[in-house]
């Protein structure tokens, strides 16, 4: 056995896993999008697997209300880029591997200049529109997708846009969610998540790509995998052998302005601005910070109270739910000067 491939003989000694298998893993280029609680453990195993030119493409810092679930972290490098933190801890873990850090957010202006430079794309994303947006991507480009999502204690795998023998593709996304109303949907931050489950879901994810690269066992395609992670048990649903959705064309979505803690607190020493907390009544009630108390869930409603020539904050747990309002607020008064806050009353909190 050569050297380079003495790290991977434990892998290389399973049945049917051999040194051309390696160096398929070695040749290899896999984008990983999203550095958090199921990214974290995709990049980690895909790394120590050989994996040759691993991407990882995150805009965002590290937090310490993300640290329970996104274990490449600690508390000292709270503040800090994910992606570049993950890509220097991982090259020490495996030097001969290639690992490349993207700090930016993917949109419809880059995505598929993203994916057309790698052959895998990994969704470890907790936002519909990016999953919606990749998912798209990957359909044009023709890359299959390792789809993973997570919420309290059920986690969903599957892969998406996987070409079949005959040269047709297998289901995507939107087949199985052709349109979802994010707004009605709760994040992390409000419904929350067992740590313990992220790290199972992005070790399917890890394996479903290996599985792919080296073109071992049956793949989670066509399929969708739910894991409850209270029974440990899980169930597989068949979606069907080719999809029959027709993506031709990525579906642009409305740009949400933003504002950081820092700026708010900025402009809160002025105090020329309107700010309203889209939480429902019960998260509210355990802490805020202030303004007018407008659930999602009744916003449209009340969008005229809105109507001023003062910025508006607009904040949730999150930030989530928060983009969501302003996409709302937006289709009704689009000149309005509106912004969610980025992080909400977490990164507020921590902030502070």
């Amino acid at each position: 056995m050569q050297h380079e491939f003495l790290r991977y003989s434990c892998q290389m000694a399973l049945p049917g896993f051999n040194e051309q298998k390696q160096i398929l893993l070695q040749k290899a280029k896999v984008l990983i999008v999203g550095a958090g609680g199921l990214g974290c453990p995709v990049a980690q195993y895909l790394a120590a697997t050989g994996v040759g030119t691993i991407g990882i493409a995150d805009f965002d810092t590290i937090s310490v209300s993300n640290l329970h679930r996104q274990i490449l972290y600690t508390p000292m490098e709270v503040g800090m880029q994910k992606a570049i933190v993950t890509c220097n801890k991982l090259q020490e873990q495996n030097p001969a591997i290639c690992l490349i850090p993207h700090c930016v957010r993917i949109t419809h202006n880059n995505v598929l200049d993203f994916v057309n430079q790698y052959d895998i794309i990994v969704d470890g994303t907790d936002n519909f529109d990016t999953k919606y947006l990749l998912n798209d991507a990957c359909v044009i480009a023709g890359k299959p997708l390792v789809y993973g999502s997570i919420y309290q204690y059920e986690g969903q795998v599957a892969v998406w846009n996987s070409m079949n023998k005959d040269g047709s593709r297998t289901p995507n996304y939107r087949d199985l969610y052709p349109e979802i109303n994010a707004a009605t949907i709760p994040d992390c931050a409000e419904g929350g998540v067992i740590p313990a489950l992220a790290g199972i879901i992005g070790c399917m994810q890890a394996n479903e790509v290996i599985k792919i690269i080296t073109n071992t066992g049956e793949l989670l395609a066509g399929k969708l995998l739910i894991f409850d992670a209270l029974t440990m048990q899980s169930h597989q649903f068949f979606i069907g052998n080719v999809t029959n959705t027709q993506i031709t064309n990525l579906v642009h979505s409305v740009s949400v302005p933003t504002i950081s803690c820092k700026e708010f607190k900025t402009l809160v020493t002025k105090g020329d601005y309107v700010l309203v907390d889209v939480r429902k009544k019960e998260e509210r009630a355990l802490f805020h910070i202030g303004g007018m108390h407008i659930p999602l869930a009744e916003l449209e409603m009340h969008i005229e109270k809105l109507n001023t020539s003062l910025p508006v904050i607009i904040y949730c747990a999150s930030g989530k739910r928060s983009a969501e309002a302003v996409k709302t607020v937006l289709k009704q008064l689009p000149k309005l000067s509106i912004y969610s806050l980025n992080g909400g009353t977490k990164a507020w909190q921590e902030e502070m």
